[in-house]
């Protein structure tokens, strides 16, 4: 089961993904963390962990609120180490409205492709770079689902005139991995609807012809 929850300053999908006893996984706590851990705590579920599919700010503006309330660890691609403490590298120095966004270091720095099980959960994890140079995609097979982050939208991709971005190498990645996956995948995109890996196939236009 899993639950998508707009967060933060440019309503970032977060994604709850829990079983029948409560423990849950974290996906991409953008913002709001006060009224985000409240809601945790209202539904008794029991956050085990804080998984990022990058690290640009509205993705992870509420990370240390989750990580303080419920003593959970947050994972992270290792080429983003840096990122969670540095504005310019997250992308909240260039909004000067906003105030600058920075979160703890990651417990766990990711490395590469394979099988990643924490508690009763176990993921495929999907290195799909583009969008930024950390960007993880992680497939839940049992549930037929993937959390994409920014790499994949409905009929859409992520921009790359970010720092680290590259549209070539993005579409690598989505072609690469991600269609890879079975077509009856959901897309759990960081922002807008959901969406399927067979929808995508037949009708993003930032995919034909690549």
């Amino acid at each position: 089961m899993f639950k998508q929850i707009p967060l933060g300053p440019i309503q970032t999908n977060a994604y709850v993904l829990y079983n029948s006893n409560k423990d849950a996984i974290i996906f991409d706590p953008g913002g709001d963390g006060s009224a985000f851990t409240e809601w945790l705590k209202a539904e008794q579920l029991k956050p085990i962990a804080i998984l990022l599919t990058h690290a640009h700010f509205d993705h992870i503006g509420a990370v240390d609120e989750v990580k303080a309330t419920f003593d959970c660890p947050v994972y992270l691609h290792h080429a983003e180490e840096n990122w969670l403490g540095d504005p310019a590298l997250n992308g909240s120095s260039r909004l000067a409205e906003r105030a600058l966004t920075t979160a703890q270091p990651a417990d766990k720095l990711l490395t590469s492709d394979g099988p990643l099980t924490i508690g009763p959960f176990s993921f495929e994890l999907l290195h799909t770079p583009g969008h930024s140079p950390g960007s993880i995609s992680y497939y839940y097979k049992e549930e037929d689902i993937v959390f994409s982050g920014d790499a994949l939208f409905q009929q859409s991709i992520g921009r790359t005139d970010l720092n680290g971005g590259n549209q070539k190498q993005l579409l690598e990645s989505i072609h690469n991995k991600l269609l890879k996956l079975p077509e009856n995948t959901i897309v759990a995109s960081g922002h807008g609807p959901l969406t399927t890996i067979q929808a995508e196939m037949d009708h993003n236009p930032f995919l034909s012809g690549f």
